[in-house]
């Protein structure tokens, strides 16, 4: 699996933890078919923890930085598109340039027509 891939896994992810505020360990089971974050690319194990560990903080974040438009008034995909960015971004691993391209692909390719605009507007002021 490439990075395209397993982090388009952990925006699943994130949309189900989002969703139906179940374990994340259990989601990761039921999404990557294994408890094992270790068999999981070790960049995506520290993205998926930070989601966990942060979420409350990335939203105000979020909301900070938006003006006129609030995290809960996005729809879950799109929010769990960019927990995922933010997670990412927390990382520090990779260039935000590359993080806000891998986010717009996944809202271009999951979202409605003219969200991967929101996305990129938010994640640009992040």
């Amino acid at each position: 699996m490439n990075r395209h891939q397993i982090r388009e896994k952990v925006m699943i992810a994130t949309y189900q933890y989002l969703l139906i505020k179940n374990d994340m360990e259990e989601i990761i089971y039921d999404v990557f078919e294994t408890k094992d974050l270790t068999v999981i690319d070790s960049y995506f194990a520290t993205v998926i923890n930070n989601i966990t560990a942060n979420k409350d903080d990335y939203i105000t974040y979020i909301n900070s930085v938006v003006d006129n438009y609030k995290f809960d008034r996005l729809g879950y995909i799109e929010q769990a598109i960019l927990l995922t960015a933010c997670g990412e971004f927390s990382a520090k691993e990779l260039s935000a340039s590359i993080i806000i391209d891998e986010a717009i692909n996944l809202a271009k390719n999951y979202c409605d027509e003219e969200a991967y605009k929101l996305i990129n507007v938010i994640l640009e002021r992040i």
